[in-house]
């Protein structure tokens, strides 16, 4: 076993936490045992309001949506074209189109949407990485490690890059899994517990020496300390039947697995409710791209996204279709599985798009820039209200006008979701204590 994969043990094993960290995080969130979890569907780079949510059919060309509305189920609650799927489940998901904020840089965004505060200092060029832990990391240092052998934040495809654990300890870093549409995918580490593999662990001391001695050569005095049962604990993580069973996705059936789609968007959203069903409390689906390809782009759509010439609406033509099938699916298996209470879904990026559309290089293409001072939000699931619109923006999409929400409403959404409660506050560097959110409140409506 590699330095690597050690750390990823550890990130498995206790959730990184030492045990009065642990019970007293536990006893916050009342010890639930019947874990709730949340699918947190990252929209990288910024989805478009009009071309997804908020479509402003009325307003002048040069600001209305690229692509025309259609009604759902529920009355008022118009979508995009290539959401017809969505359409049909609309009572099972309620709308967000009133959030906001101030920064429009990516990672910037990013760690506001995902930590719930202000970077004290903004980065153009963003590379930024985030001062406090994001939800994930806190959901981590609240439960630990579950009852199944499983890390509490669970990331697929990747891990966001513009988060970090920071004063929570490296433990409570997302626990990476790559894109289970690849192929021959096989999770990190779990496979060392699957089939036959299985016996290079059956003689448990001389795991136990290996992690030992791995343990003494890494640095991270004050990390790694405090915690009698890592051991035990990691040991168990790798050995543990119902943790491989969780991320084997090819237990699902070929026609599931369609159901899905076979891209990662998919197969990762697939993964995801396999892990929260096994109490997985927090999993992030990197909502980057379907697929690899010339005509696939992320949520970036400015002019010249990832350097592809040509107008957005052809790139977010090719898109929508996977995002409509994989949300779909998600979201019709929860309810179907009588989930709804216990898992909640939020899709979600870390700004919106300019009501004006531009020109720009490479080719004259055409797109929206970044616009964080109006975006929507999708939410279902979680015991929540479902089947309606909160907030609305003014003609042009450019600014709420009813119902102001913010990135810290959602996320304490999520929390009340998980169990977490809004008063919890963690120690940083210094010794200040830091409240898991800075303000916000639930989202009333829908409570």
């Amino acid at each position: 076993m590699h330095r690597r994969e050690f750390l990823q043990v550890g990130t498995m094993a206790l959730g990184g936490m030492q045990l009065n960290e642990l019970l007293h995080a536990q006893s916050l969130a009342g010890d639930r045992r019947k874990q709730n979890s949340v699918i947190f569907l990252y929209q990288h780079g910024g989805a478009s309001h009009f071309e997804t949510y908020d479509l402003k059919p009325d307003a002048p060309s040069e600001i209305k949506s690229q692509f025309a509305p259609i009604h759902t189920v529920v009355p008022g609650m118009d979508i995009c074209e290539h959401f017809p799927l969505q359409a049909k489940i609309a009572d099972k998901f309620s709308l967000i189109r009133s959030l906001h904020h101030d920064v429009n840089i990516h990672s910037d965004g990013g760690i506001i949407a995902l930590t719930g505060k202000r970077p004290e200092v903004l980065d153009p060029s963003s590379q930024s990485k985030s001062e406090h832990p994001d939800f994930g990391s806190i959901t981590s240092a609240v439960f630990g490690m579950t009852k199944n052998s499983l890390p509490p934040y669970i990331t697929v495809p990747q891990k966001p890059y513009m988060t970090r654990p920071t004063y929570l300890g490296v433990h409570h870093g997302a626990f990476e899994v790559s894109d289970p549409s690849a192929d021959g995918y096989r999770p990190p580490l779990l496979r060392l517990a699957a089939g036959n593999e299985a016996s290079q662990l059956a003689n448990r001391r001389v795991l136990l020496k290996q992690l030992d001695k791995l343990k003494k050569s890494i640095e991270t005095e004050g990390q790694l300390s405090g915690v009698d049962e890592f051991r035990e604990a990691a040991f168990q993580m790798l050995t543990s039947a119902e943790a491989v069973r969780a991320f084997d996705i090819t237990a699902e059936g070929d026609d599931r697995r369609k159901k899905y789609g076979l891209d990662t968007w998919g197969q990762s959203c697939l993964l995801a409710l396999r892990l929260a069903k096994a109490g997985v409390p927090a999993i992030n689906v990197y909502f980057n791209t379907p697929k690899n390809g010339p005509e696939f782009t992320n949520w970036d759509d400015h002019p010249g996204n990832a350097m592809r010439p040509g107008h957005f609406a052809k790139y977010m033509k090719t898109r929508l279709p996977y995002m409509d099938r994989c949300l779909t699916a998600l979201i019709e298996d929860i309810f179907d599985e009588g989930l709804d209470d216990q898992v909640m879904v939020v899709v979600v990026g870390e700004f919106g798009r300019t009501p004006k559309m531009r020109y720009g290089p490479p080719d004259n293409s055409y797109g929206r820039d970044h616009w964080p001072q109006a975006y929507s939000a999708l939410v279902s699931g979680g015991g929540l209200k479902m089947g309606q619109v909160i907030g609305a923006t003014n003609r042009n999409g450019e600014h709420p006008t009813q119902r102001p929400t913010t990135p810290q409403d959602l996320l304490a959404t999520v929390y009340r979701h998980l169990g977490i409660d809004l008063e919890t506050s963690f120690k940083d560097f210094f010794g200040r204590p830091i409240p898991i959110l800075p303000h916000g409140a639930p989202i009333s409506e829908l409570l």
